[in-house]
């Protein structure tokens, strides 16, 4: 396998490599050997997932050879990858077959100077390497050998250096210690292997306190970010690489770093401030934004989206994050709706502006929808650049400078960010890379949030469809009702409750709770509703009525169990007749003040037993008394006794006044704890006289931001 992986790395000309191994049954893939690369720079993928979004794991799962040429193409295609490793370098992965059979993934790093694509001659080189590779892992397998993954992944040392001649050696030295300043060498991993006398006097340390050491712990005012992000930059992009730090307290010294397949040479010498982070000779490559930089970026950006729920947080959380960050003036977030573009969100441009592009058809006229179709970024320095691009643009919005960029999601693009600068504004390759990776996550966020606003929208039309949107004019009656989805999930519950209109003279009023906050419990409610509605006009009385949409339950087994409660009311003898499924009991305001629990013998919950009786409860219910019937999201909460809440809920409905019952109904759902339940409330109240009008209900929903907004639904019907 040693011999396997030097032979794929030396003849693709790739600096170094990391193999994986998938162990039979496993969906992830495991580091098992690594070359050329310090452990601990590919630590953070020593485990990679088949859905991840790596290029390892897309080639073993989808059985190709996947290609990142270059900075820019990585920030693009695998943004997570290149804000972790924001270097100019490209990439190479592929799978391990064995015959049929997947082994595992190899992995191949090319400086940045490789050509955009990868030749034809590269391509078969690693085809033969990944075949001979997956063989030697089947033949390991042959043996006996499980492929477990490893604690730690073996590396595969670089080719042992030329030995110099004794006359080359004393040569080499003189030459080293004629140069000005210092110079030293470190390994692949960073510990340095060498250090002349004049290094170790510029950097003040003995050169028996370094040999082996990790500079940034032998030195420790060399333990800062951007001594690390250069060292890490010259080993991945195999470039020259430089930076200026103060050794204190006011001696500033100066480091060119110089990469080869062994490890760095290193050479020091008296620096000033002005020359700090800049490159100290024409040979060394300018760098883009510094690691810790962007990482900064990425942590507050990846923090913050994470938080965003919905499409219109996820643009206010780009504006308020990426705007300040980079220093942009406007934002425009835009993204494709049937056909046409559809500004999503946007900071710092006049409405107006953005009026004639809002729903204009996808064009490659417009930059917006090109860099959709295209998922290739675009960065004008001037207008001029621009217009040249896309000659219909008029210069209308006052900036100097502009980015445009993909945002991809699963791979596709599915919209663009704009970012417009007042000033003038160049976009070197470094920040031209990081500008992709950051969108690369808002395209992530957005893709989510677009799938809860679908969500959250479905949710909210199932509901009202599986709901009553008005409850039905009964003479003799007053209604009220409220509706509260609990406080997590989509917003949808399994509560429900109806009123339905028998006869002249009599009612029934029903309320119920089905297990769950989702919409197998929403589709169940409807069921359930639907069901008792049925049985309710057949007239069948409540125990009836309880049993036999038990029995449908039963017969669907939805494997969700519902509670009910269910009153039959006789308004001309102002008298009820009550049944319970499980459900809480229900209370009665009495004319007098005086509020009573009904004791209605319980019934098992719905769904459970097929033949199940429910016994039921006949009482009186004159005019001027309140029949409250509610689900267990009004009175339950961690660590309070459920006799005690019933209680609490009664001294409420006592001081209550009977003639108003919305105001009744708003009292007691502020009074709810905040709702991790769903929470269904119905107030009835026999009226003297009749006819009358029903006061309708109101529907109090709360999102995932604990707002809540009141709608009330009346003789309009208006769609809660």
């Amino acid at each position: 396998m040693d011999s396997a992986m030097a032979a794929v790395v030396r003849a693709s000309g790739a600096f170094g490599g990391i193999l994986y191994a998938l162990p039979p049954g496993e969906d992830a893939v495991w580091q098992v050997l690594v070359t050329g690369v310090p452990q601990e720079m590919a630590a953070p993928w020593r485990r990679v997932g088949l859905t991840d979004p790596m290029p390892v794991a897309d080639a073993v799962r989808e059985h190709r050879l996947v290609w990142a040429g270059g900075r820019e193409e990585m920030a693009r295609e695998y943004p997570r990858l290149a804000l972790v490793l924001p270097y100019d370098f490209s990439l190479a992965a592929a799978p391990l077959v064995s015959g049929t059979a997947l082994r595992g993934g190899l992995v191949l790093l090319w400086p940045g100077n490789h050509p955009a694509r990868l030749s034809a001659g590269e391509q078969d080189v690693i085809r033969a390497g990944c075949r001979r590779l997956g063989d030697s892992l089947q033949r390991a397998i042959d043996r006996g050998e499980p492929l477990r993954p490893p604690e730690r992944p073996r590396t595969l040392p670089p080719a042992a250096p030329r030995t110099p001649s004794p006359a080359e050696a004393t040569a080499l030295s003189a030459f080293v210690d004629r140069l000005p300043g210092g110079s030293c060498t470190l390994d692949l991993e960073g510990h340095l292997t060498f250090v002349t006398p004049g290094a170790a006097e510029l950097l003040g340390v003995d050169r028996s306190l370094l040999m082996g050491a990790l500079p940034w712990e032998a030195l420790p005012w060399m333990d800062v970010p951007h001594v690390e992000d250069r060292y890490r930059a010259a080993l991945v992009s195999r470039r020259p690489q430089g930076f200026t730090v103060l050794r204190p307290p006011k001696t500033w010294l100066t480091f060119e770093l110089y990469p080869d397949a062994t490890g760095l040479s290193v050479r020091i010498t008296p620096g000033s401030p002005d020359a700090e982070d800049t490159p100290p000779s024409r040979s060394v490559q300018a760098s883009g934004p510094s690691r810790a930089t962007v990482l900064y970026h990425l942590m507050h950006l990846a923090s913050t989206l994470t938080e965003a729920v919905s499409v219109q947080d996820v643009v206010e959380q780009t504006a308020d994050q990426l705007m300040p960050a980079l220093g942009a003036q406007a934002m425009v977030v835009m993204a494709p709706a049937d056909g046409r573009l559809k500004i999503v969100g946007q900071r710092g441009y006049r409405p107006e502006l953005l009026r004639r592009f809002d729903g204009a058809p996808l064009t490659t006229a417009i930059p917006g929808a090109d860099v959709m179709a295209t998922g290739v970024p675009g960065f004008w320095t001037t207008f001029e650049e621009l217009h040249h691009a896309y000659p219909a643009m008029t210069h209308e919005d006052g900036m100097a400078a502009w980015a445009l960029l993909p945002l991809i999601a699963s791979g596709r693009p599915i919209g663009s960010l704009l970012l417009s600068y007042r000033r003038p504004h160049v976009f070197p390759p470094g920040e031209r890379a990081a500008l992709t990776s950051l969108a690369g996550l808002v395209g992530q966020a957005l893709d989510r949030a677009r799938l809860y606003d679908a969500k959250h929208h479905l949710a909210h039309r199932l509901q009202s469809a599986l709901l009553p949107h008005t409850l039905p004019d009964v003479p003799g009656l007053n209604v009220a009702a409220r509706y509260l989805p609990a406080a997590r999930g989509l917003g949808i519950g399994g509560d429900f409750y109806d009123v339905i209109r028998l006869d002249e003279h009599t009612a029934s009023v029903t309320i119920g709770d089905v297990q769950g906050h989702n919409v197998d419990a929403a589709a169940l409610m409807g069921q359930v509703r639907t069901a008792v509605h049925a049985n309710a006009t057949v007239g069948a009385p409540p125990g009836d009525v309880l049993a036999r949409t038990n029995r449908l339950l039963t017969d669907l087994d939805p494997g969700l169990f519902t509670s009910c409660a269910y009153v039959h009311l006789d308004l001309a003898t102002h008298r009820a007749c009550v049944a319970l499924a499980g459900h809480p009991p229900p209370l009665v305001r009495h004319a007098d003040g005086r509020v009573e629990t009904l004791r209605v013998p319980p019934g098992l919950l719905l769904g459970i037993e097929p033949d199940t009786v429910y016994p039921s409860l006949e009482f009186p219910l004159p005019p001027d008394s309140v029949l409250v019937l509610y689900t267990d999201g009004l009175v339950e909460a961690p660590g309070v006794d459920l006799d005690d809440a019933i209680a609490a809920l009664a001294g409420l409905v006592e001081h209550g006044h009977p003639g108003d019952l919305d105001a009744m109904a708003d009292i007691l759902i502020r009074h709810a704890p905040t709702p991790g339940d769903d929470i269904a409330l119905v107030l009835v109240g026999p009226r003297a006289s009749a006819p009358g009008h029903s006061r309708g209900r109101s529907i109090v929903f709360r999102d995932k931001k604990d707002e809540r907004r009141s709608t009330r639904a009346g003789s309009g019907g208006e769609d809660p």
